[in-house]
């Protein structure tokens, strides 16, 4: 963001605590001044991975219109073995300490916008840091008995963040699992899986409770539940919109529920505890139990993936 005159527009403001990176204390600072030096480089320090340099100018940046302030940049260094194309994201704020309220003049740009550091722009900071004549004004606390100081931080974006892209697939394929079931009058175990079946790329299996889910109903009804294969992670959710039926080999008049579910690990299998009554089961009539076989059906409406 510019303002008006064309320049970068910046925030000040005092706070109390010191800056977290890096503080340059300059000593006898009109002796510096008197050398005639244009810009005084800082060590290098490191933060975020990176190394880093102050360049201040007691004079200003004369080149950069900087007369009667002073100017001071913050550079990336080192960067000779860095890949080619290289970049690196920061804000950062610089500071003036005022040693008689024992604060810290904070200057950053507005709202703390990321400069990108590369092989081209390898310096950033403020032309018009601050006025010669507010800091030579002792009563301002920033240059005393010949002393000041001045500091920075900064804070490394680095991009690593994570994606996530939810997408809702309407009638995914092999949408519908059909699992026929063999020798049903025989089966005395509590519960039966199916195999596992593969709709869009996420795995199911369906299963069954012939005598019922909830021990106190058996053997009243048939339990029948869809079973995600995938839900593992603690934070993997998957939505289905589905049907559960079990199939009228006769009349084609199935017995169907439908229902709406968020599958996860804590909640990886939904369905209907009373899909199919025994009597209606063992009704030869009613077509659900053909020469023995039950044929059990799950189908997907709707569901989501997660990439």
């Amino acid at each position: 963001m510019e303002n008006k005159s064309g320049e970068f527009a910046i925030t000040r403001m005092a706070r109390h605590f010191r800056p977290a990176h890096y503080l340059l204390k300059i000593q006898s600072y009109s002796l510096l001044c008197e050398t005639g030096v244009e810009k005084y480089d800082s060590a290098v320090f490191e933060v975020g991975g990176h190394k880093w340099r102050l360049s201040l100018y007691p004079k200003g940046n004369l080149k950069m219109n900087g007369t009667g302030h002073i100017s001071i940049y913050l550079s990336i260094v080192d960067t000779e073995k860095s890949p080619l194309g290289w970049e690196v994201n920061a804000s950062f704020k610089l500071f003036v300490y005022d040693q008689i309220r024992d604060k810290f003049l904070t200057t950053q740009d507005v709202e703390g916008a990321i400069r990108r550091f590369h092989d081209i722009k390898t310096e950033w900071g403020f032309d018009k840091f601050l006025p010669l004549d507010s800091f030579n004004v002792i009563s301002n606390g920033y240059l005393v008995n010949d002393c000041c100081v001045f500091g920075v931080e900064i804070f490394v974006h680095e991009r690593s963040a994570k994606r996530e892209c939810l997408t809702m697939i309407k009638e995914p394929p092999n949408r519908i699992m059909t699992w026929k079931i063999e020798n049903f009058s025989r089966k005395d175990k509590v519960s039966y899986a199916s195999q596992v079946y593969v709709v869009g790329e996420l795995k199911w299996k369906i299963l069954i409770y012939p005598n019922g889910f909830i021990p106190m109903e058996a053997p009243k009804a048939i339990s029948v539940f869809l079973y995600s294969v995938d839900c593992l992670a603690p934070d993997y959710k998957i939505f289905v919109d589905f049907k559960l039926r079990i199939r009228d080999q006769i009349n084609n008049e199935h017995a169907e529920k439908r229902a709406k579910h968020w599958f996860s690990a804590s909640s990886y299998d939904w369905g209907f505890s009373q899909l199919l009554s025994r009597k209606d089961l063992e009704d030869a009539s009613k077509g659900f139990l053909v020469e023995d076989t039950l044929i059990v059906e799950a189908e997907i409406m709707v569901m989501s993936t997660v990439k």
